[in-house]
């Protein structure tokens, strides 16, 4: 599958060039998207038990646990798109661990109506 927008989580891996444990963790998440072959959209969940559904139109936030970073990505049937990376703090302070939020968020920055 192709990934757009790749560059911002290779941009915190060089921010945190230093954090062997979360370069690792990006390079598999990009590794596991770009090899994807998932005919559905929840497939990736059986894969990806860190990822969670936030919008029914294939939006889904990564979880890597290391370094406390989330990564927003939405999924269309021909690529892969990373619209936002940041810490727990970032998340909390522009989503509110809140769906509607998340969705509102959608809505602003155009990827849903």
């Amino acid at each position: 599958m192709k990934l757009i927008r790749k560059d911002k989580l290779l941009k915190l891996k060089r921010k945190n060039r230093g954090n062997l444990k979360l370069s690792k963790a990006i390079d598999k998440l990009i590794l596991d998207i770009e090899s994807a072959n998932w005919k559905e959209k929840l497939e990736l969940i059986d894969s990806r038990p860190d990822a969670d559904r936030v919008h029914r139109d294939g939006f889904f936030f990564f979880d890597i646990n290391i370094h406390r970073t989330l990564t927003l990505v939405v999924f269309t049937e021909q690529y892969a798109e990373i619209l936002w990376v940041g810490n727990h703090d970032e998340y909390d302070s522009i989503f509110k661990g809140n769906k509607d939020t998340i969705e509102a968020w959608l809505r602003n920055h155009g990827k849903i109506k």
